[in-house]
């Protein structure tokens, strides 16, 4: 007896499944919204948790009040270490930057290593 086709009613791995799976571009695509997404709405819960306006906030980074609003846009792109430091500053915290593995990486699943592992150091 043929194995009987799993169906699902769950909307999100719908999508996920027609829209997503097996398109590496499109995921790739899809992490980078999150960050964006992501810094968008740390700016945001910071500045309103310290109970500023945006305007306030731009007084003390030394931008305009327009610049955070972009800042906090979720499809913003233009996110700067530089910019998110003197936010940080501003609101007494401070930027973490980390460098993690891709737990799906294209070269994780063919057993590749990544870009320059691996590598013989020339002798000086």
């Amino acid at each position: 007896m043929a194995a009987q086709k799993k169906y699902t009613t769950d909307a999100i791995e719908i999508l996920h499944h027609r829209y997503y799976a097996g398109r590496p571009e499109r995921l790739a695509s899809l992490e980078v919204e999150r960050l964006n997404a992501k810094i968008a709405r740390e700016i945001y819960d910071l500045r309103t948790a310290a109970g500023l306006t945006q305007r306030q906030l731009a007084r003390l980074v030394k931008t305009t009040a327009s610049v955070i609003c972009r800042l906090e846009d979720a499809d913003y792109e233009g996110h700067s270490l530089t910019m998110l430091q003197r936010i940080a500053t501003a609101l007494e915290q401070t930027v973490e930057v980390r460098f993690v593995p891709r737990s799906s990486s294209p070269n994780r699943r063919k057993g590749k290593s990544p870009a320059g592992a691996g590598r013989k150091k020339s002798a000086a």
